[in-house]
């Protein structure tokens, strides 16, 4: 096999491959600016994001032109960077005026935004002192329909095996998600739509990048309790919602609780909370029914007040401008 050396000065371009057309544009401080073509969508090799997973962030969306829950996502960013001694290189101010620039020159008013906070360039190595500078890349690329509006049927959700994260890590959103990959590997190998995992003690864990929560008999909504999770903005958001649905009588209430496997298949709803797939409903579980079989109104509800929320909350719209 011939394997041919490029000279300085005269390295090809990437080949232009389908999937680069959901990729809009990247702002990337290595480069300094924002490029709006793929090829030049790179990140350094010796960045430590790249070959340690060294770095931390966040997925927003952006729906008609204004950026959803902003300042709650920037705020986790932030919290994720100081458990990890990662310094964040510019301000809240600044930041934003990145990413809206970032979405501007991507020209989409519908887009998801991927910031991402590395410990930098500065070698193959595996301690953080190496590197100088953190690095900031900020992508915009394709937004996709929220689950239910693709499948309005609902979803097939199955338990893996891949052990979550320890508390510590569990609790940061790092870029090394090999666990996450791991567990939607699992899920799409048994026909299943999301990956539903469990913590060491038998309770209801994550998906690989959604929270769940159930609907009980009583009709209470809960969700896991913080500690073994990531604190999800979406879920959250919902908690904040939903006594709406309290005083409309179809829900008694709303909390955290340790939700062991038999709450699970005893639950009217199995709900899935995230920045994609909104509020979505789990029809199936391991093969099972889950209630009737079909979405139940609690997810229309919420999914209903979660969407009114995106496109008319002032307070947590940003306007791309």
């Amino acid at each position: 096999m011939t394997i041919p050396v490029f000279p300085a000065g005269a390295v090809p371009r990437l080949a232009r491959r389908p999937w680069h057309d959901h990729y809009y544009a990247m702002y990337s401080g290595a480069l300094g600016g924002i490029v709006t073509d793929p090829a030049g969508m790179t990140v350094p090799a010796d960045d430590h994001v790249v070959h340690r997973g060294d770095g931390v962030f966040e997925t927003i969306k952006c729906v008609d032109g204004h950026v959803y829950g902003l300042a709650p996502h920037l705020a986790r960013l932030s919290a994720s960077a100081e458990r990890i001694g990662l310094r964040v290189p510019c301000g809240p101010a600044d930041l934003t005026a990145v990413i809206l620039a970032t979405l501007r020159a991507g020209g989409r008013r519908d887009a998801l935004v991927r910031v991402i906070l590395s410990r930098g360039p500065g070698g193959f190595g595996v301690a953080p002192a190496e590197c100088p500078e953190p690095g900031l890349y900020v992508i915009a690329y394709r937004l996709t329909p929220p689950f239910m509006d693709a499948h309005p049927d609902g979803a097939k959700a199955v338990t893996v095996d891949v052990p979550i994260k320890p508390g510590f890590l569990a609790v940061i959103k790092t870029c090394n998600y090999l666990p996450n990959a791991l567990m939607k590997a699992a899920a799409h190998a048994a026909g299943a739509d999301f990956p539903v995992a469990f913590d060491e003690r038998g309770f209801l864990a994550e998906g690989a990048t959604e929270n769940l929560g159930i609907v009980t008999r009583e009709k209470v909504l809960q969700v896991p309790r913080s500690g073994r999770i990531l604190d999800g903005i979406t879920v959250q958001r919902v908690f904040a919602l939903a006594p709406a649905a309290v005083r409309g009588g179809l829900l008694a209430g709303v909390g955290v609780a340790d939700i062991p496997r038999a709450a699970m298949d005893a639950a009217s709803e199995i709900l899935v909370f995230g920045t994609t797939p909104d509020v979505t409903a789990v029809v199936q579980f391991d093969g099972r029914p889950v209630g009737s079989g079909r979405p139940g109104p609690v997810q229309a509800a919420l999914n209903r007040l979660l969407t009114d929320d995106i496109r008319s909350n002032a307070e947590l719209r940003t306007p791309v401008g």
